[in-house]
């Protein structure tokens, strides 16, 4: 008899950043470096574990946003220049630190450059497809998002959350070939109410941070460690504090332990000019190349040079240390329960590899001791557990989000506020199209699908968090106000019924997100 359950959720997501008309927009390098310092070492990691027949079952939401990039070809094509470089440059840098410290790490960079390239082409050079293949072996359940990432509560028309949540779910299933049972709501950002429309598209359950269910009407019997069901019968899934911070935590967690890669160091800045000068930003500017030699050392800006085998030695121990952690832990809430505590563990799937180098190794570490060194807890998605417990408390989750203070202020602050009313009046105008020319077809059909899609990437809540983070904040006001105003031009031209098709035609190849997106779902049509 177990004793509790693990139920580890990695949420996959990167904003909508495709730019045809620029060959080397900084931005767009935030999907590459994910797919290299992410994806496709998870995606190694899980084949590793299926070849050596290592049962495992972890939940992953792939947000529509990452879906539509990864199989886009114009960014699959642009993947294949830039892990070429990176390739060509780890060659030249084996060469360099030849009898130095820092070979060891040249050479690990010259495996993982290598290894992401074969994994690419041998996916087709789609990695969808790779995760959808775990998903049908039975190791991933994997789950949606909002269609753009977008801030639900803030979305003030219901319908406009339908269309966010209804476009998501139609995009998860034509690439993973089944409908999600679950949704990673945008930001664990949830209101009363939200769970209705999740009801009405067939969600099962979302994920929530502590205290959206801790401070739930009616308290929850037993906290964050069982779901509770909305009065719509949507399951609520809490995120454990203890477990999150170990992994989370630069401070308090593993990822701030000395022996691990430094992310800030990178031979990007730290080499002479004009040795990596092909391999920075045509401009000259320099940017993060991928290849960094120190490790974290300590709060000091002298740094140590990186010793992958150590930070390797050091995954695994923190594996261990993470997993008794769990096993105490469990065993002392089961004294409390009548069933097996479910201890949910949310993280953001890019910490491991781009922030934590070596997330992505000690989450391989940890499966396997989760096999092999214990019996007490099982590892468990949570549709696992619906179906093992189909008997839960009912309450209403308290209005709350992620993120700094938990309750949407990182989203609606003094230095994002301005979008709100743009954004509100731009779905109510789209809810009034979507009524009015419900049966449109032609170049008004076209048009009305487009003024969606350019709503929808409006309301992605990545502009507003980057407008408070103050990182690429002319970037995210620039994205805003010109889905904005492609939304409005449309909206004129499909009222007056003077629609320029050269122009439709550019935004339907350049915003080209949901080619089966259904302008509908803004009069509440649900599939």
């Amino acid at each position: 008899m177990h004793t509790g359950y693990l139920c580890l959720i990695l949420h996959a997501h990167l904003p909508y950043v495709r730019h045809p008309e620029h060959e080397n927009l900084l931005e767009e390098r935030w999907l590459y470096e994910a797919i290299t310092e992410t994806y496709i070492p998870l995606i190694n990691a899980f084949e590793r574990l299926v070849g050596e027949n290592i049962p495992f079952r972890l939940t992953m939401s792939l947000s529509p946003t990452l879906i539509s990039m990864l199989t886009d070809g114009l960014l699959q094509e642009r993947y294949i220049k830039h892990i070429d470089k990176l390739v060509e440059l780890s060659g030249r840098e084996v060469e360099r630190t030849y009898n130095t410290a820092f070979q060891a790490s040249a050479l690990m960079y010259q495996n993982l450059f290598r290894r992401c390239r074969d994994t690419f082409y041998r996916y087709d050079r789609n990695l969808v497809q790779a995760f959808k293949k775990f998903q049908d072996a039975g190791r991933l359940e994997i789950i949606t998002c909002g269609a753009t990432h977008g801030f639900l509560p803030l979305i003030l028309n219901k319908n406009a959350v339908r269309a966010q949540v209804n476009t998501a779910i139609e995009l998860h299933t034509r690439h993973l070939g089944k409908r999600p049972e679950g949704i990673w709501l945008p930001e664990c950002a949830y209101t009363p109410g939200i769970d209705a429309i999740l009801k009405e598209n067939g969600i099962k359950f979302f994920i929530l941070d502590t205290h959206g269910i801790l401070f739930a009407s009616h308290r929850p019997r037993y906290g964050v460690y069982a779901p509770i069901f909305c009065p719509t019968g949507v399951a609520a899934f809490g995120r454990d504090t203890e477990s999150s911070k170990q992994v989370w935590s630069s401070n308090e967690g593993y990822p701030g332990d000395f022996h691990y890669r430094e992310f800030y160091r990178d031979i990007g800045y730290d080499l002479d000019y004009e040795y990596i000068k092909p391999y920075i930003h045509p401009d000259g500017i320099r940017i993060h190349t991928g290849v960094k030699y120190f490790r974290i050392t300590g709060r000091t800006d002298h740094k140590e040079p990186y010793q992958p085998a150590a930070a390797i030695e050091k995954a695994a121990t923190h594996a261990g240390n993470f997993m008794f952690n769990r096993e105490v832990q469990a065993e002392y809430l089961s004294r409390l329960m009548d069933r097996p505590p479910v201890i949910v563990a949310p993280y953001d799937a890019e910490l491991f590899g781009h922030w934590w180098f070596e997330g992505p190794q000690w989450l391989e570490f940890l499966i396997k001791k989760m096999n092999f060194d214990q019996k007490k807890i099982l590892m468990i998605t949570p549709g696992d557990y619906l179906k093992l417990h189909g008997c839960n408390q009912v309450a209403t989750p308290c209005a709350s989000s992620w993120g700094h203070k938990g309750y949407n202020e990182v989203w609606l602050c003094g230095k994002n506020d301005w979008i709100y009313r743009h954004l509100h009046a731009a779905s109510d105008r789209m809810e009034w199209l979507a009524g009015q020319y419900y049966n449109a077809d032609g170049a008004r059909l076209r048009a009305l699908n487009q003024a969606a899609r350019e709503v929808l990437l409006a309301q992605s809540s990545d502009w507003a968090f980057i407008m408070n983070t103050g990182t690429m904040t002319d970037y995210a006001i620039r994205r805003t106000k010109t889905h904005l105003d492609n939304f409005i031009r449309l909206f004129n031209e499909i009222k007056e019924d003077r629609i320029d098709e050269g122009s439709l035609h550019y935004l339907e190849s350049k915003n080209n997100i949901f080619p089966d997106i259904d302008f509908r779902s803004f009069a509440g049509k649900t599939a």
